[in-house]
């Protein structure tokens, strides 16, 4: 498959800059593989499309403050995206255990070091000194061969109560921030689900977004059982494909946790008829990377770099909610190989001419 093939044109004002004003007052755009029409809706009628007895499937990993702006000696601004700690399981050889949720926590000390993204004017050299509110300081110490720069950070106190007082959400860069005053409040509240629990990630999962805490409620109330997984959102969820022939692209190996409860009651669903909902691409790519042999669902704790395409033969998800993606990336590539990429094609045109919002803050779409 060709790279063009997962391409459409977007106008930028349907690009969503803020969430809705409320999470379920985000359009809903439900699309039937079957019959292969859609309607439109509201995600607050979600309960509607689900049947008692079904399950439903949320990640809850929790995103970081992982953006960073600081001052070089020059006076010069830099920005910081933190991707993960170093001196974790994973640099100490220990493969099957690598990237837990302890190496990507916030150091809790007063001193650590991170593999970072660095966004800055000027040239960038090892040993720039850099200065962050709170008393942080931090030091570029060298670039590694992944593209990442290795910063050492220090403080008096509690690193990681300090980084979480001045970090920023870590938003894509398509949404426009200034970084200071009620935008970062208002992002820390809502570029993070209801649900999170389990800090990791530095990215939301955003299908997870458009839930509240009284939907779920009701979600329950209707007989439909709720669980959860974790799956921790790492660059490899976002960084764009490069390769002409898309399948030659590579995931980087993104941690993941599929928890005894959840395993037992997904396999009960499956083996009475209900169906199994996946709530974001994170949720699908977790679920669809532990089945064993016999086809049962494992509980299981490590890494997956299951990268899915049209033509994959999935086993375990029968319906998928999730958002409305970016052109040529490896979430539309998902998207695509589970409802068919014609059919999301004419969707994704659909949505456009009823101007709905798209990517990360915007609107969402039930495939069932």
């Amino acid at each position: 498959m060709k790279l063009p093939d997962f391409d459409y044109l977007l106008p930028r004002n349907l690009i969503a800059q803020h969430p809705a004003p409320q999470r379920v007052q985000s359009r809903l755009m439900v699309l039937n593989r079957g019959s292969r029409i859609w309607e439109h809706s509201f995600f607050s009628d979600l309960p509607r499309y689900l049947t008692p007895g079904d399950v439903l499937v949320l990640n809850e990993t929790k995103v970081l403050p992982a953006r960073l702006i600081g001052e070089k000696k020059t006076g010069g601004k830099i920005e910081i995206l933190l991707v993960r700690k170093k001196g974790g399981q994973e640099d100490k050889g220990q493969a099957a255990e690598k990237s837990l949720p302890e190496a990507d926590r916030i150091q809790k000390d007063g001193a650590g070091e991170w593999e970072c993204l660095v966004k800055n004017s000027g040239k960038i050299r090892p040993g720039t000194l850099i200065s962050f509110d709170q008393g942080v300081r931090g030091m570029l110490l060298e670039r590694c061969a992944s593209g990442l720069w290795r910063l050492g950070l220090e403080c008096e106190g509690d690193l990681g109560e300090k980084l979480r007082g001045i970090g920023f959400p870590p938003l894509p860069p398509y949404i426009q921030r200034n970084g200071n005053g009620r935008m970062r409040t208002e992002d820390l509240e809502r570029y993070q689900t209801v649900y999170a629990r389990c800090e990791g990630s530095i990215a939301a999962p955003t299908a997870g977004l458009h839930f509240s805490e009284a939907l779920l409620e009701e979600i329950r109330d209707r007989g439909i059982r709720v669980c959860l997984l974790t799956l921790h959102v790492g660059l490899g969820t976002f960084l764009p494909v490069k390769q002409a022939e898309v399948e030659m692209h590579r995931l980087e190996p993104e941690f993941f946790e599929v928890p005894p409860e959840t395993a037992v009651i997904i396999n009960r669903a499956r083996a009475g008829g209900q169906k199994v909902i996946a709530v974001g691409t994170t949720v699908t790519r977790a679920l669809e990377s532990c089945l064993n042999e016999q086809g049962s669902l494992m509980a299981k704790k490590g890494t997956t770099d299951l990268f899915i395409l049209p033509g994959f033969p999935f086993r375990v998800v029968d319906a998928l909610i999730t958002n409305f993606h970016l052109p040529r990336s490896t979430l539309l590539m998902l998207v695509s190989a589970f409802a068919g990429r014609e059919l999301i094609r004419a969707a994704y045109e659909e949505a456009i001419r009823k101007e709905y919002r798209f990517y990360s803050y915007g609107d969402a779409m039930l495939i069932i």
